[in-house]
């Protein structure tokens, strides 16, 4: 995923549907590094940093 699509994202207010590792995830934050601080849906306390490459938009 890009960093502008990433933003967008994690700055709407409509829930994406979006995965890693085939986990529907939340984008919490969006780092300058390339890489999104993320929660699992239904886990929202284990938030972890993953590449932004790592992420997938579906449809």
């Amino acid at each position: 995923m890009n960093k502008q699509r990433a933003i967008e994202i994690s700055e709407s207010a409509i829930m994406k549907n979006v995965t890693y590792n085939d986990t529907p995830i939340f984008i919490q934050h969006v780092n300058e590094d390339e890489t999104a601080r993320i929660y699992l849906i239904g886990n929202s306390e284990q938030e972890i940093t993953v590449p932004l490459s790592s992420l997938t938009e579906h449809p």
